[in-house]
């Protein structure tokens, strides 16, 4: 059984560099940044080593103070939640601002909570925190960190911090396996090999509902609000010894509307496309009662260009009149005709609020993710052009004749293959189709796209 790394959570009011000190701590951009109060919502977390400790990372959103955000009663359900899941709490506070009422309502939640706390400064790098540094004491929460998130000041210090609370149990563990000849870098091999899932679409078609419904818990915010999700969050999923890291992201808007929405979502919707660029499988929500429009065709085609595998969920298929074969195919006709480039995506009719076919998702994506990594013997892939070649061969833009006269897969994820011809050309895009075609019947390539190039065989030296 796998143990469960202990969590440290980031809490605080809004605005005063939660996610700015997780970005510095995971070294990535995960969490959005902006000089806005309330910008994160959902739970964000990143698994961190230090000192010889693993942890998971969590950003929450602001626990009370002020904020305009419809949502902000739900940001403070699922950030106490975590408070309460909590191994160790950071409580971040603006050193700039000082201690305001705001805080006294978060420190009182943490001494509810009855965890080990580290109390961090942020900001410390303006001459006014320092000053005013010694109010923070009144909480009697000890230690006290200085740190700058933005700058990076004083991080190594909370993280020794942090480490201290966690105790020597992550070190001992290691020395134990060392003593018995455990090799942690092969038993780290042998773990299974976790496939990323970037859960996307427009805003509002259910993303979000439907992540809560494959894991099996409430993990990230749902509202009937467009825009309600601006991070992406990612959870790992364990499904039949297979590892899924289920990444929801932003809707992805038209780029105009995007434009006049401001900063977050703008950042919300680089996020996503990033998630895109991150996955081996991409599922694209779809709302079934409003069908498949010209925006939803847009982010499939982000994908595609991406070479992740495809597939499409129709969501909210319980709201459809009917629901029969004859429902179904009108919808998957309509969707062909909107999507012609996406024929090789298999569809899904779902529903996250009943979770009628959601179990099938897990095992599309499972399929699709092995065809996006399926290698052609080259002795089989020769026998296989022989055979489509001879019943329909290359047109050519001379009058000599092209001939195929070998191939050989190159790459995986997406499968690549080159073909090679006895003269410099090209195939027309309805040749390489009808080859993309006969690839996929023959060694099912379920779900993913296949890059084919073309090139002249080389002349023997003499």
């Amino acid at each position: 059984m796998v143990r469960k790394a202990p969590t440290v959570v980031l809490v605080g009011r809004p605005n005063v560099g939660k996610s700015t000190l997780f970005n510095r701590i995971a070294g990535i951009r995960r969490a959005i940044v902006a000089p806005v109060a309330g910008t994160t919502r959902d739970v964000i977390s990143y698994s961190v080593s230090w000192e010889g400790a693993t942890f998971d990372l969590t950003d929450t959103g602001g626990l009370f103070g002020a904020t305009t955000d419809p949502l902000h009663d739900l940001v403070v359900e699922r950030g106490q939640r975590a408070l309460r899941e909590a191994t160790i709490v950071v409580f971040v506070l603006d050193g700039v601002a000082g201690k305001v009422s705001a805080d006294e309502e978060v420190a009182a939640a943490i001494r509810a909570a009855n965890k080990p706390v580290v109390l961090a400064v942020n900001k410390c790098d303006d001459k006014r925190s320092r000053a005013g540094l010694l109010e923070f004491y009144q909480f009697g929460i000890e230690p006290v960190v200085e740190v700058s998130a933005e700058h990076g000041r004083g991080i190594g210090d909370l993280l020794d911090e942090v480490v201290k609370l966690l105790g020597s149990k992550p070190r001992a563990e290691v020395d134990a396996a060392e003593a018995s000849g455990v090799d942690l870098d092969r038993t780290r091999d042998q773990r299974p090999e976790e496939t990323a899932v970037a859960i996307v679409g427009r805003p509002n078609v259910g993303k979000s509902s439907l992540v809560n419904r494959l894991l099996r818990e409430e993990r990230v915010l749902v509202s009937d609000m467009p825009g309600t999700t601006r991070d992406a969050i990612d959870t790992v999923l364990t499904w039949r010894r297979r590892q899924f890291r289920i990444v929801d992201t932003a809707g992805i808007r038209r780029p105009g509307q995007v434009g006049r929405s401001g900063v977050v979502e703008s950042v919300s919707v680089l996020q996503a496309k990033r998630a895109i660029d991150r996955a081996d499988v991409v599922v694209l929500v779809l709302d079934s009662v409003e069908g498949p429009t010209d925006q939803d065709a847009a982010i499939a085609g982000i994908a595609d260009k991406a070479g992740r595998g495809l597939i499409i969920a129709a969501n909210k298929w319980d709201l459809m009149k009917g629901g029969g074969s004859g429902t179904s195919k009108a919808f998957d006709e309509e969707l062909s005709r909107q999507m012609k480039f996406l024929d090789y995506a298999p569809v899904l009719h779902i529903s996250a609020m009943t979770g009628e076919r959601v179990p099938k998702l897990l095992e599309q994506i499972d399929r699709v993710a092995d065809a996006r990594r399926r290698r052609v013997p080259t002795g089989e892939l020769n026998r296989f052009v022989e055979m489509v070649t001879s019943a329909h061969p290359p047109a050519s833009k001379t009058s000599r004749e092209v001939r195929v006269m070998y191939a050989t897969q190159t790459n995986v994820a997406p499968p690549t293959f080159v073909f090679f011809t006895n003269v410099a050309t090209t195939f027309h895009f309805s040749y390489e189709r009808y080859l993309v075609n006969r690839l996929r019947e023959s060694f099912g390539y379920e779900g993913t796209p296949i890059r084919i190039q073309v090139r002249a065989r080389r002349a023997p030296r003499r």
